[in-house]
C-alpha cells in the first residue's frame, strides 16, 4: 500500500469517519487496499462503509465488487453478498473463477436458498468440471441437505 493511502486510512481510524472528499480520489485498487488494511485493523463497521463508497463511485469495478462480496461474507450480511457476488459474476461473464462461484454458493446457502446455491455449483463445474474445490463443496453441501429436515430447505 503506498504511503498516502496508508495515511488515509489511518486518519479513517482516527477520525472514526469517512471523507467521501478524501476517498472519491481514490482507485478501485486503492479501495480494495484499504478495506484490506481497515479489516486487518479490526475497523470492520470502517471497512464496510469504504466499501459503499467504493461500490458508489466505481459500481463495475470487479476489484471493488470482489473484496465487498468476501466482506459481506465476512460480516455474515447474506443478502448482501448474493447481491454483490451475483452482480460480480454477471460482469466477469465467461471469465468467472472458481472461488467466485464457491462462494456466491455458500452465501446462497447460508442465505437459505440452497436450490439456486446447488444451480450455482452446478453451473461451475459445466466450466470447471475437474475444480476440486467446486466438486468439494457440491459433495459438502449434498450431505448438509440429506441432514436437514426438508421444511429447512426451501425460504
Amino acid at each position: 500500500m503506498h504511503i498516502e493511502l496508508q495515511q488515509a486510512m489511518q486518519h479513517l481510524v482516527a477520525e472514526q469517519s469517512l471523507n467521501l472528499k478524501e476517498v472519491s480520489r481514490f482507485t478501485p485498487v486503492d479501495f480494495r487496499l484499504g478495506i484490506q488494511y481497515l479489516v486487518a485493523q479490526d475497523q470492520p463497521d470502517l471497512a464496510q462503509a469504504l466499501a459503499e463508497a467504493g461500490l458508489a463511485l466505481y459500481p463495475l469495478s470487479e476489484d471493488i465488487l470482489a473484496i465487498s462480496g468476501l466482506l459481506a461474507i465476512t460480516r455474515e450480511d447474506w443478502p448482501l453478498a448474493v447481491e454483490i457476488l451475483q452482480d460480480l459474476v454477471s460482469i466477469q461473464n465467461n471469465r468467472v473463477q472458481p472461488m467466485t462461484y464457491q462462494m456466491l454458493a455458500r452465501a446462497l446457502a447460508c442465505n437459505l436458498d440452497v436450490a439456486e446455491a446447488h444451480q450455482v455449483l452446478e453451473t461451475a463445474l459445466q466450466k470447471w468440471p475437474n475444480d476440486a474445490t467446486l466438486i468439494q463443496e457440491r459433495n459438502a453441501m449434498a450431505a448438509v441437505q440429506d441432514a436437514m429436515p426438508a421444511s429447512t430447505l426451501t425460504n
